[in-house]
């Protein structure tokens, strides 16, 4: 590993685990340690200046979220996603923010959601010049719609596939990347569910996850 990503450079003593995860999934996300990159613990212990013992927890954590994967003689590695697995991801997160959507546009108190989905994309707007925070603006939108609906397995659901998300991210490099976290194309989903239209919010959300996918394995 001959690149040491500025993520992966020290960390303070406090919560060494936490700040593990955080910096080699930012690193992972961000496309500094590549897809199929093998985890060395000697080389990433003295990177990140904590404990082998701790690395390995941290390593654990990031491989139940879908990040890393084992390979032969269990050595891990840099989770690597091919183009079915990345349509599947979408295909899955349509179906679930298709769901979040239609709900909120349902409400009769709906208006109350928009201030909050207007800030996250006011958020991402002011982030445009910064991979890493334009990366998290982008999952916080999608989390904010689930979470909105109050439907807790909903959440839950889409939870457990952000790990996936998160690799689906960078699988075609930085400038297809930054395309699928265009502004206005998430204003859409909002805009449509203001307007009440269920329908027309869902397959908003459809027609959003589509593109994103079909931009990445193109």
């Amino acid at each position: 590993m001959a690149a040491q990503p500025a993520a992966l450079l020290g960390l303070e003593r406090t919560s060494l685990r936490q700040q593990a995860v955080t910096a080699l999934r930012t690193a992972i996300t961000s496309g500094a340690l590549a897809p199929s990159s093998p985890l060395v613990e000697t080389e990433l212990s003295e990177m990140l200046q904590i404990s082998r013992g701790t690395l390995r927890e941290a390593m654990r954590q990031l491989q139940q979220e879908g990040l890393i994967s084992a390979g032969a003689r269990g050595r891990l590695y840099v989770r690597h996603l091919d183009a079915k697995e990345i349509r599947d991801i979408f295909a899955v997160r349509a179906a679930l923010e298709a769901l979040a959507v239609r709900d909120l546009a349902e409400r009769d108190d709906r208006a109350s959601v928009i201030p909050a989905l207007r800030e996250a994309l006011e958020v991402m707007a002011h982030a445009e010049n910064d991979l890493e925070a334009r990366i998290e603006s982008d999952l916080n939108f999608h989390r904010l719609l689930c979470r909105l609906t109050g439907n807790e397995t909903l959440m839950h659901s889409w939870q457990s596939l952000e790990g996936s998300i998160r690799m689906s991210i960078m699988f075609a490099g930085l400038e297809k990347a930054v395309g699928n976290m265009d502004v206005g194309r998430h204003s859409a989903i909002v805009d449509a569910i203001e307007t009440g239209d269920s329908d027309k919010a869902a397959s908003t959300v459809r027609s959003h996850m589509a593109w994103a996918a079909s931009n990445l394995v193109s």
